[in-house]
């Protein structure tokens, strides 16, 4: 988790420095060092991360497909209504027919 990530998975749960400190049992100083960009002890490291992580938090390392680095998502909830399976997906053949990809105009 580096010090973006940090703030991204702030505002994803809606927590303010001092509701971080308090969920990973850490001094607000030292959330805010972290979010300046300045080293922290792994174990404090990890404490923010594990307390992100229970208040739903996914940390993106930034190695799946695609342009973006790392990142976070929060995590879909088990009862979420949106359905994820896709064994029932259909894809039309007119929307994947001259499909070029971006700025190809297909």
């Amino acid at each position: 988790m580096n010090a973006v990530q940090s703030k991204m998975a702030r505002a994803a749960v809606g927590w303010g420095v001092r509701e971080l400190a308090k969920e990973a049992g850490v001094a607000v100083d030292t959330i805010s060092r972290l979010e300046r960009g300045e080293e922290i002890m792994p174990r404090t490291l990890s404490a923010i991360q594990g307390a992100l992580e229970t208040a739903g938090v996914v940390f993106l390392d930034g190695t799946y497909s695609g342009s973006g680095g790392p990142g976070v998502r929060l995590a879909s909830p088990a009862d979420s209504p949106i359905d994820t399976d896709e064994s029932e997906t259909i894809q039309y053949p007119e929307f994947l027919s001259g499909d070029g990809g971006p700025g190809s105009g297909g």
